[in-house]
């Protein structure tokens, strides 16, 4: 039954290239004003998904919906929905960023009295006012990805889809980009995709883990994370590393460990079987070193997803030897 509070609701959605299975059977609804993180290393099918969902691309099977539009039986009707950034922007190198933001403007249908004011909004929000006249094909790859950002919302859609956004940049651009893609949540749906998970912990509500073509979780980052704790300690001490190796080793709760040596100090990272860090502390301190730091990390994104992920490549090839 379709969710009456979705935007976008998919069910099934398979693409096949051939025998090479790019999507697999993929099931989610997204709520209007919903920033999504699609996470995946590259090649896992989050670009194939995105441009299925920006009807830029025939699913092999499966349905979407778009507010009240099939995708696949009405994609004009999705499209007035939807603004679309690939990760390669759709642009006209010798037109200025004024020139094609009006052109985009009136192909996507703003009525003519308001493309100026559309164009000036989108313009402000993108930061690109010293740029506007501008050819496109002189400016920097980060203003470039503002300017394909700009004509995904010059027509103010409901969803706005962008694909690797930060792709390319500098550290600078990424901080600009990401604030920008901030800014667009709330105001829009908000679908994003990226093979650098620490980017989207900071800028999404929820999440969909995606791996070969599936999709292997789906949460908020406190549902992801919750059951794939792990007992970690950050330990740092004034001593050798030695004797900071021989410590760790009469504890047998300690399940794995790395220790290294930076200047005066002794970096140790450690897992255990059961919490027990006054155990730690009174070992360490028991072998004559200065305890500096000793506390518990926490489990992020980047851990669940290679937890999940390797777990599955683990499971698939137990199913091939079998």
């Amino acid at each position: 039954m379709p969710d009456s509070k979705a935007i976008i609701q998919a069910e099934g959605l398979s693409k096949y290239y051939g025998d090479r299975v790019a999507l697999r059977n993929a099931t989610f609804s997204i709520a209007q004003g919903e920033c999504i993180g699609f996470l995946g290393r590259n090649g896992a099918g989050k670009s194939t998904l995105l441009k299925i969902l920006a009807t830029a691309l025939l699913p092999s099977s499966g349905t979407v919906r778009i507010g009240a539009h099939d995708a696949v039986s009405d994609p004009d009707g999705a499209r007035r929905l939807l603004g679309f950034l690939p990760e390669e922007p759709p642009l006209y190198l010798e037109m200025t960023v004024r020139a094609y933001l009006t052109f985009l403007a009136k192909l996507r249908g703003v009525p003519g009295d308001k493309v100026a004011s559309r164009v000036a909004d989108v313009v402000a929000k993108t930061s690109l006012k010293e740029v506007i006249d501008d050819a496109i094909g002189t400016l920097s790859l980060g203003f470039r990805k503002r300017v394909g950002i700009a004509q995904a919302i010059v027509h103010d859609p409901a969803v706005v889809i962008v694909d690797e956004p930060i792709s390319g940049l500098d550290p600078v651009q990424i901080v600009e980009i990401r604030n920008l893609i901030r800014a667009l949540r709330g105001v829009h749906t908000v679908l994003v995709s990226s093979h650098i998970l620490s980017e989207l912990s900071e800028t999404c509500d929820r999440f969909l883990l995606v791996d070969r073509g599936n999709i292997v979780a789906q949460g908020t980052e406190a549902e992801l994370t919750k059951g794939h704790t792990k007992l970690s300690y950050e330990i740092v001490v004034r001593g050798t590393a030695a004797t900071l190796e021989t410590a760790l080793g009469q504890v047998s709760e300690v399940t794995s460990k790395t220790v290294r040596a930076d200047g005066e100090n002794v970096h140790a990272r450690v897992e255990l079987s059961v919490d027990v860090p006054e155990k730690l502390a009174g070992k360490i301190v028991g072998a004559g070193l200065a305890l500096r730091k000793l506390a518990p990390v926490p489990t992020d994104l980047e851990s669940v997803f290679l937890e999940i992920t390797g777990n599955a490549i683990k499971a698939e090839n137990l199913g091939s030897a079998a």
